[in-house]
């Protein structure tokens, strides 16, 4: 029998919620300060201190968890998770263990390539801990010195916890971008994980088909991957290693622990760390020096109902609504929200909401990303956008000059009547464009005969003539009458 395994993965993601103060001190929670500048008794655990919570981050993790469909319950507690690292002032970190904010919950994901049917990954959890420090390692100026900051100490993490539901890589990054793109459209975090706002442990292991029934390997924890594309990489060579170290042994499982292994994007492998840990081993208790959390069902519906419309239900009202592809709704929605909105604000001007999408996702992010800026600040209104390509449709501005139009709203910031006013575009009367037409194809009978024998291409000669005579006729409309013209001769 040949042994075929099926890969078992589960994301742990710690999300940096949007306070301006710690989760149990007034510091401030900025990036790129100077180290050990941001801290104060409390973050860093001096004898008489007492923490008290940050408001905002609960309500912002009561949002997310909402968000993602969690049950909430009604009381919730704080515990002390406790271990010894030198970036953990206290000796513990305050975290919740058996009653955490939230649990149950879900998020759906797809896949824009089709690499896998749309499936819903459960949420084990959601619950709310402190930051630890940050260890700096100087390894370049071979000293190997190691410093701590503490500045990180404290900053409130929102932990999201899925179950074990994801098969391979791609379904991995799918759940991760459509939970990025949740929490960026609930505004509760910035995920930005070059600075740490969004970090990933992905837990890993293999089920085989064997001659004599299945098996597991150990499940394997990675850490140290600091993008979406190295969480792939990772969880593809971890595979990968777990079934080759299985057959190395003797395809016996045996007693191995769970492990801990660190991601090196350089060399593309994981490395071995440490044994990983149990629940009990962190010698989880109850904090003596915070109360419990109450909430009411009030409460949480509130926020239900202020959450207005969040990815998926804006990918199901493109569709529906406007008649757009699924690759253009997931073009629009993975822009964010602002983006979203600007479309359909143009498409509500316009008669033509695909013409729309075109314009927004093709020139309008075009001029964005040459620019560097956002949609709020982009110099085409959508009311403007919706008069110029209404402008379009209705003829009043040749498709060929649609881009000069559009560069020099942009430039100047004015409306589609006063660009066509200033780049001296007039509309072409049908007569007049009919006999432009007539005398081109008298002066041309050579390309009569060509399309009279079969040959329509020929007409394209006499476009750029038409253009040259009168810069402002519509190409498509030139070929259209030449064509009807030359085959009544």
């Amino acid at each position: 029998m040949s042994q075929t395994y099926t890969t078992i993965i589960g994301l742990e993601v710690h999300v940096q919620l949007a306070t301006d103060s710690k989760l149990f001190c007034g510091c401030s929670t900025q990036f790129g300060a100077e180290p050990n500048t941001q801290t104060c008794p409390v973050c860093i655990g001096m004898p008489g201190s007492l923490p008290v919570m940050n408001r905002e981050a609960y309500d912002l993790s009561l949002k997310t968890a909402v968000a993602v469909n969690c049950e909430i319950p009604e009381f919730t507690k704080w515990d002390r998770k406790q271990y010894f690292y030198p970036d953990l002032p206290k000796g513990y970190q305050i975290s919740q263990y058996d009653l955490p904010m939230s649990a149950n919950g879900y998020l759906e994901i797809h896949d824009e390539k089709d690499r896998f049917e749309p499936k819903r990954v459960r949420i084990t959890r959601a619950h709310l801990e402190e930051d630890a420090g940050k260890s700096v390692h100087d390894e370049q100026a071979g000293t190997a010195d190691s410093e701590i900051d503490l500045n990180r100490t404290g900053t409130p993490l929102l932990e999201i916890v899925s179950e074990p539901d994801m098969r391979s890589s791609a379904e991995a990054r799918a759940y991760l971008s459509e939970l990025k793109l949740l929490l960026t459209y609930l505004g509760v975090s910035d995920c930005n994980m070059q600075e740490g706002s969004l970090r990933v442990d992905a837990n890993v292991n293999l089920h085989l088909d064997t001659d004599e029934g299945k098996v597991a390997t150990p499940i394997v924890e990675i850490k140290n991957m600091n993008s979406f594309r190295a969480v792939e990489r990772a969880l593809d060579y971890e595979a990968q290693r777990q079934f080759r170290v299985w057959q190395e042994t003797g395809k016996k499982i045996g007693d191995s622990p769970k492990q801990t292994r660190g991601w090196d994007d350089a060399a593309g492998i994981t490395r071995g760390q440490r044994s990983k840990e149990e629940s009990s081993d962190y010698r989880y208790f109850p904090d003596p020096d915070l109360v419990p959390i109450i909430v009411t069902s009030e409460q949480i519906q509130e926020v239900k109902d202020a959450l207005g419309e969040l990815p998926a239900d804006f990918r199901n009202r493109l569709i529906r609504e406007f008649g757009l592809s699924s690759y253009d709704t997931d073009v629009l929605v993975n822009q964010g929200r602002e983006v979203v909105d600007y479309f359909l604000e143009v498409a509500e001007h316009c008669d033509d909401a695909k013409a729309a999408c075109n314009w927004v996702t093709q020139e309008v992010l075009r001029a964005l990303k040459e620019r560097e800026s956002i949609i709020s600040e982009f110099a085409i209104s959508a009311t403007n956008l919706a008069g110029l390509i209404q402008a379009i449709v209705e003829g009043k501005l040749p498709k060929t000059r649609a881009k000069d139009a559009f560069e020099l709203m942009m430039v100047d910031g004015i409306d589609v009547a006063s660009t066509v006013d200033r780049l001296g575009i007039e509309q072409v009367d049908e007569s007049a464009l009919e006999s432009l037409c007539q005398e081109l194809l008298d002066a041309n009978p050579k390309i009569v005969a060509d399309v009279q024998s079969g040959k329509p291409q020929a007409v394209g000669a006499l476009i750029g003539q038409a253009k040259k005579r009168n810069p402002n006729v519509d190409p498509g409309r030139v070929r259209e009458i030449c064509l009807k013209l030359a085959q009544q001769e």
